[in-house]
């Protein structure tokens, strides 16, 4: 889990990345809450969702938003930290030019932001988003969504409201072609204190399930090309 640094729009970006070596190896990259209310790349989901991966034979980063930690520059109300995520998924696909697809995933503030870098990069061809902020952000932009993915929330979290979860997820399954799992944890509240391991536990069957559906299914590879997003073209996103 070595520390590295790489560019980004603001100057360096701090990670962690576990690579792994297999020729073909899937990627993703897992995003942190929200950067004003003590989110990082250290939060103990953003962590875990990082070891699900690893343990599934990802190479994976994990890294500090824009004024977090080492990283520079300043919080930038979701469209810098969305230009952050994009500089890192590109980092992660030079280092991993034969991966046979990529991920990305979530926590809170960092679910919003991925679900937003998931609507612009076609390469991505999975998520998991824990507790996306429904309540507190549009999500009006995915539409049509265009991956499979698992989202999973408490019902007794206080921050984000499981209804309107719920109702999000009502909106994407309604989706022609789109498979949504949604996942509802009794008991658990936004930080999943003490139902951290049903959390993993839901997290890492998804992952086997879909990697294993992946693996086994012909497909044509799809130009991998990067994409970039230069600023001036993201819309303005709500506070």
């Amino acid at each position: 889990m070595p520390e590295i640094i790489i560019p980004g729009p603001e100057g360096r970006i701090e990670g962690r990345y576990h690579h792994n070596s297999e020729r073909g190896a899937p990627a993703a990259i897992v995003l942190h809450p929200h950067p004003l209310y003590g989110g990082t790349m250290n939060n103990k989901i953003v962590y875990r969702l990082y070891q699900s991966f690893a343990n599934a034979g990802f190479s994976v980063l994990r890294f500090n938003f824009r004024g977090v930690g080492r990283s520079l520059g300043k919080f930038d109300d979701g469209i810098g930290e969305l230009t952050d995520a994009a500089a890192a998924l590109d980092w992660i696909q030079q280092q991993n030019e034969s991966a046979s697809h990529c991920w990305i995933a979530g926590f809170s503030f960092g679910a919003w932001i991925a679900l937003q870098l998931l609507m612009r990069r076609p390469e991505i061809e999975g998520f998991v988003g824990v507790s996306p902020p429904a309540n507190m952000y549009d999500f009006g932009f995915l539409s049509p969504c265009p991956a499979h993915g698992l989202v999973i929330q408490g019902d007794r979290d206080d921050i984000v409201q499981e209804p309107a979860v719920n109702q999000l997820v009502g909106k994407l399954r309604a989706q022609k072609g789109l498979t949504i799992d949604y996942k509802v944890i009794n008991g658990a509240d936004h930080y999943y204190r003490n139902t951290m391991e049903e959390l993993i536990r839901n997290v890492d069957g998804y992952i086997e399930k879909q990697v294993d559906a992946f693996n086994a299914r012909p497909r044509i590879r799809p130009d991998k090309k990067r994409r970039t997003m230069p600023v001036d073209d993201l819309p303005m996103l709500e506070d």
